[in-house]
């Protein structure tokens, strides 16, 4: 389980450690920086994918996800006696991500890459450093593996340390390029750890979505991301998963009705028989909301749990009284996955605030920048960043 998130110089995140429990809710104004909080984490779990640098650019570039206020503020500009102005800089330009748990930790620090006339990828990113350490907190002695800049190295099993012969391409993770299960096993587990990660955010529900229409259908263990193999998710929850908790979600929240997998010769449709009518409703008929409920079930109860699962705004188009069902749903699956959901429903937020071993993180902003509000409340963990 992950007890720490780190995250410095990202959008609105200047510096922001969050404490992680079993059930996260992390909540706040509009602008509080909440979505900025989900983009990073989401950022961190491509690492392993190899995919941070792409990533990065779609979002616009380094600098256009840089923190744009100053390195550091004066006690006058926190006091609001003095304008908030630029100061003179200390450390180098970054961004840097990572997190701990009580097994192994992990950051990642990228910045500005060496002007190279020659070069037409001048504008990408390049990672600085990496590191891999046992226990919660980065200390020396517990480094395991780290990179800086091309180099890479781990240590062997008698703790010494090993240069790794081949170099690492600026715009590579270690994580995607060294993968020696004898010399660096950590690298191995900390890698696995990340990819198992799952992330579900806005499923399309509108009238021309194709989870309203019948799809190829195989064992589905994992929602997709899309939410369009639905019916093949529901049908293997019922199959070899928790049936009886997947009956008692849909009673839960729409009592007296059911769930119907239809099988078109190999394609898959959902179709719901509701008290009264004579007839089940195909998927084209389902609401909106009736559908994204039916996606969080499938993603909530999965056969194969993931080690995290990070819901943001989960409560988009249901109507408030399927909140508390939602959040009984959720807790469930918290007691199988760690759960982080991004949220600003107040319902949704009070009825998971009440189950037990729950954690909730309020944002708030103060000159721009994202913090914890209710920091007195929270055992706010250490942290410590590779230095470059």
């Amino acid at each position: 389980m992950l007890t720490t998130l780190a995250i410095a110089g990202y959008r609105s995140l200047r510096e922001l450690i969050v404490p992680l429990g079993k059930l996260n809710v992390v909540t706040g104004p509009n602008g509080s920086g909440k979505s900025s909080v989900y983009r990073a984490l989401r950022l961190l779990a491509v690492t392993a994918r190899g995919g941070v640098i792409p990533s990065l650019a779609r979002e616009g570039g380094l600098q256009s996800t840089l923190w744009a206020g100053p390195e550091r503020f004066s006690r006058g500009m926190l006091a609001g006696v003095e304008p908030v102005t630029g100061v003179r800089r200390h450390e180098p330009v970054s961004l840097r991500l990572g997190f701990a748990g009580d097994t192994f930790g992990y950051a990642i620090d990228l910045g500005l890459p060496i002007p190279a006339e020659s070069s037409q990828f001048s504008l990408d990113p390049v990672i600085k450093r990496e590191s891999i350490w046992n226990g919660p907190v980065l200390r020396p002695s517990a480094l395991l593996v780290e990179r800086h800049g091309a180099v890479l190295r781990a240590r062997d099993a008698d703790g010494e340390w090993q240069t790794v012969p081949q170099p690492v391409a600026s715009f590579d993770s270690m994580m995607t390029e060294f993968s020696d299960p004898r010399s660096a096993p950590e690298m191995i587990a900390v890698r696995e750890q990340i990819r198992s990660w799952r992330f579900y955010d806005h499923f399309r529900t509108d009238a021309e979505a194709p989870v309203r229409l019948p799809q190829i259908g195989t064992h589905t263990p994992v929602l997709s991301d899309d939410g369009t193999d639905l019916a093949a998710a529901l049908q293997t929850i019922a199959e070899i998963g928790e049936a009886t908790a997947l009956d008692a979600a849909i009673e839960d929240a729409f009592p007296g009705s059911r769930i119907e997998i239809v099988n078109h010769s190999g394609r898959f449709e959902v179709t719901m028989r509701q008290h009264g009518l004579l007839r089940a409703l195909s998927g084209a008929e389902l609401s909106d909301g009736t559908l994204r409920y039916l996606l969080l079930v499938a993603a909530l109860l999965t056969p194969r749990p993931p080690q995290l699962l990070v819901l943001n705004e989960p409560e988009t188009s249901l109507h408030p009284d399927l909140l508390p069902a939602l959040a009984r749903l959720i807790a469930h699956a918290s007691t199988r996955s760690q759960v982080l959901v991004v949220s600003h429903a107040t319902r949704l937020i009070a009825a998971l605030e009440r189950e037990a071993g729950s954690q909730s993180v309020m944002l708030g902003k103060q000159l721009g920048s994202t913090r914890i509000a209710n920091s007195d409340e929270l055992d706010i963990p250490a942290w410590k960043w590779p230095s470059r």
